[in-house]
């Protein structure tokens, strides 16, 4: 797999922008990536170093509209945590 392939999109949400002060981020990843491939896939996009990966598995919610039941889709995330003198990831555009 490509790197591009790998890490998806980044997880924006009240915790994730938090950590990011430790120089933590959290990525949305391929449910087949392994802690290896994440780490490269980030050190080669990002040109950082990367210190540790954490990777969980989200089950999906179960969603209803009406009387059909549905679920949302399993999704894997990843919470890559930079070493200190790594250079910071940008998310956004700030100009």
């Amino acid at each position: 797999m490509e790197s591009r392939d790998i890490i998806l999109r980044p997880i924006i949400t009240e915790a994730s922008m938090v950590s990011l002060d430790d120089k933590r981020y959290t990525f949305e990843v391929d449910p087949r990536a392994t802690k290896t491939q994440v780490k490269l896939a980030v050190e080669d996009i990002f040109d950082v170093k990367v210190a540790k990966v954490n990777i969980m598995n989200v089950k999906g919610k179960k969603k209803r509209m009406g009387q059909y039941v549905g679920y949302r889709k399993d999704r894997r995330k990843a919470i890559v945590t930079l070493t200190a003198d790594s250079k910071e990831i940008k998310l956004f555009d700030e100009e």
